[in-house]
């Protein structure tokens, strides 16, 4: 037996149109699995999709966004009926909001409250909360189904500058430890992968000078990772086929596997 094949699964991976989410997209794929691509950008969704059919794997692109229920649940009627029911769903959408960055004149008590609420929605609503009440409840009808949520290590340790971003993936944490609990006996698992630092679309400015050269803030980060380096998308690709795969990780439920070069073990 194969511990890691994932045929027959579907998996729907929310965010696969950016560089982590279409990470998965593409490792989830080429374990087996018929993938949907849930995304905004059309453009960049359909060339996940070309890659990985290019590499021999089966998705299929289906615009949808995360922030609105109604948008979900005519994604999945329509990847249903292309693709089959879902049984994997990684929920790979977020980010932070720059106005909620805690930095120069801005300080804590001057962060708008309606700026709070934007991060919030965006990780922890939208993020998590809306897709799994709408592929849930499938995988409890059908006793089986992995949810992967993806978290940060600003959740375990929060990072200066983003305090609102912190706190929202503290809040995924919460809550897929929740979902791991109400679901287990019917046969849906939940879990978090905790990234580390991962150069993607809205940290490169933050992370790397136009010369390519880090700024401040990587140094930083590469000094406290005792890897010395910052990790690429393929390298969460173990940990989410590990979690998606009923026959390797059927007991397991309610974890959280960090995939960050060390960095929360870092001290001193």
């Amino acid at each position: 037996m194969n511990l890691f094949d994932l045929s027959g699964e579907v998996a729907v991976v929310i965010g696969a149109t950016g560089v982590l989410g279409g990470g998965l997209a593409e490792g989830l794929a080429a374990a087996g699995a018929k993938v949907a691509v849930l995304g905004r950008n059309q453009e960049r969704g359909e060339a996940r999709v070309a890659s990985i059919r290019n590499a021999g794997g089966t998705a299929q692109f289906f615009s949808a966004d995360a922030m609105s229920r109604c948008s979900l649940a005519e994604a999945h009627e329509k990847l249903e009926a292309a693709l089959g029911a879902p049984t994997i769903l990684v929920n790979a959408a977020g980010g932070n909001d720059p106005k909620v960055t805690v930095v120069g004149d801005k300080k804590f008590e001057n962060i708008a409250l309606e700026d709070w609420g934007a991060n919030f929605d965006l990780n922890l609503v939208g993020g998590v909360v809306i897709p799994c009440q709408e592929f849930g409840p499938g995988m409890v009808k059908r006793k089986r189904g992995s949810i992967i949520n993806i978290a940060s290590v600003s959740a375990h340790i929060p990072l200066s500058r983003v305090v609102a971003y912190s706190a929202s993936k503290a809040a995924v944490l919460s809550l897929t430890q929740f979902l791991s609990r109400e679901w287990a006996k019917d046969g849906v698992r939940v879990n978090t992968i905790t990234p580390g630092f991962f150069p993607a679309e809205q940290n490169r400015k933050l992370l790397f000078n136009e010369d390519g050269t880090p700024t401040p803030r990587a140094a930083s980060i590469l000094g406290h990772t005792p890897m010395g380096r910052m990790g690429e998308a393929r390298e969460l690709t173990g940990a989410a086929v590990f979690l998606a795969s009923h026959a390797a990780s059927s007991f397991v439920t309610g974890i959280d596997i960090r995939v960050d070069g060390g960095f929360l073990s870092q001290t001193i």
